[in-house]
């Protein structure tokens, strides 16, 4: 039986397309803004020894989610997985093996909303955040891009190039 959710009917305007790819933008902000601490030399003397170094290997920890995000919704947009694995050097049996308890994951998350916690009192969402809530994260993710992306014009940079639900429109 699937569990009802807060952002249920927000969710039912979005396409599973558009979810996933609000998760691998949600993704990419995270890897950007994990990059971009590395750029500044003002706070080096208050970072311990190996510090930076912590601070990389978490890109590569930013980057693997990125790249799971990506897959989903090169799928959820109807990607072969030979056209996925030609840019990560893979066949496409080895592609769809490598990423298919992430796929896995992904669609048991809109039949399963929730897990309980260690406890057993605690529901936590399975979907990412930016699927679970797409409204909040439109709103966070738009203006994320507006500060950050120079060339951009557009007020809804992120929302506006969502496919939606056909009697629907991005936010």
């Amino acid at each position: 039986m699937t569990e009802t959710t807060p952002y249920d009917a927000d969710r039912a305007g979005f396409t599973r397309q558009a979810l996933a790819r609000l998760v691998l933008c949600d993704h990419a902000v995270d890897l950007s803004e994990g990059a971009t601490a590395l750029v500044a030399t003002g706070n080096d003397p208050d970072t311990g020894p190996g510090g930076r170094v912590s601070q990389a290997f978490q890109l590569l920890e930013f980057a693997e989610r990125a790249l799971v995000s990506a897959v989903v919704y090169e799928r959820e947009r109807g990607s072969s997985w030979a056209e996925i694995g030609q840019y990560i050097g893979l066949g496409p049996e080895e592609a769809e093996e490598r990423f298919a308890a992430d796929l896995a994951d992904w669609n048991t998350a809109f039949d399963i909303p929730y897990r309980l916690d260690d406890t057993g009192r605690k529901r936590i969402p399975q979907l990412p955040t930016a699927a679970y809530d797409p409204a909040w994260a439109c709103t966070l993710l738009d203006g994320w891009a507006v500060r950050r992306l120079t060339l951009v014009t557009d007020e809804h940079p992120v929302s506006s190039g969502l496919v939606m639900d056909e009697d629907e429109s991005a936010p």
